[in-house]
C-alpha cells in the first residue's frame, strides 16, 4: 500500500489541490448565490437549491480533470462521455420540458422582478391569469388566484409571457 503512494504521490497531491480548490469555489459561489438571494429578499431554499446545481457543475469539473491527472487516455473519456450523453440526451428529449423549466429557475432566480407575495397578471393570446405569487419553484411557480384556486405555471412559460406587476406584495393586506 505503501508502495502505491510513494509511486502516485504527485498525482495524489495534485488531486488533493483539485479538490479543495473545489471546495474553496463551492464555498465562494455559495456565498455569492446567497448575498444575491438575501438583497433580492429571495427564499433561502431557492439560493440553496440554485447553489447546488453550481455546485454539481464544478464537482464535475473537477472529476475531469483528476481523471486527467490520473492519466486516464482521452479517447476513453470521449467514448465514456459520449455514451453518457446519448443517455442523458434521450432521457431530456423524453422530457425537455424538466431541463427546460430548471434551467428557466435558475435565470428567475437571477432576473425575475417579482417576489414572492406580489400580485401580477401573466398575458397571453388565449387567456390572462391575475394571481398573488405564493412559491417559486425549481420547476414552477404557485400563483394563488382571488378565489382562492392555485395554478402552478411553468417556469419556462413564465420566461416567454408577458407579465405586469398589480400590487406589491399582496400577502401584507
Amino acid at each position: 500500500m505503501s508502495d502505491y503512494f510513494s509511486l502516485h504521490q504527485d498525482k495524489i497531491i495534485n488531486s488533493v489541490i483539485v479538490l479543495f480548490i473545489f471546495f474553496i469555489l463551492k464555498l465562494i459561489i455559495g456565498l455569492i448565490v446567497r448575498a444575491i438571494g438575501k438583497s433580492k429578499k429571495i427564499l433561502v431554499s431557492r439560493a440553496k437549491i440554485v447553489a447546488r446545481y453550481f455546485s454539481v457543475s464544478i464537482f464535475l469539473i473537477a472529476l475531469l480533470i483528476i481523471a486527467f491527472i490520473f492519466g486516464v487516455n482521452i479517447d476513453d473519456l470521449v467514448v465514456i462521455f459520449s455514451s453518457v450523453f446519448a443517455i442523458i440526451g434521450l432521457a431530456l428529449f423524453a422530457s425537455w420540458s424538466i431541463l427546460s423549466n430548471v434551467t428557466s429557475g435558475i435565470i428567475l432566480f437571477f432576473s425575475f422582478p417579482y417576489k414572492i407575495g406580489d400580485k401580477i397578471r401573466i398575458h397571453d393570446k388565449e387567456f390572462e391569469i391575475e394571481a398573488v405569487i405564493e412559491d417559486i419553484r425549481s420547476y414552477q411557480i404557485h400563483l394563488r388566484k382571488d378565489n382562492g384556486d392555485l395554478i402552478t405555471y411553468p417556469n419556462n412559460m413564465l420566461l416567454q409571457k408577458a407579465v405586469t406587476l398589480i400590487e406589491k406584495d399582496a400577502f401584507d393586506k
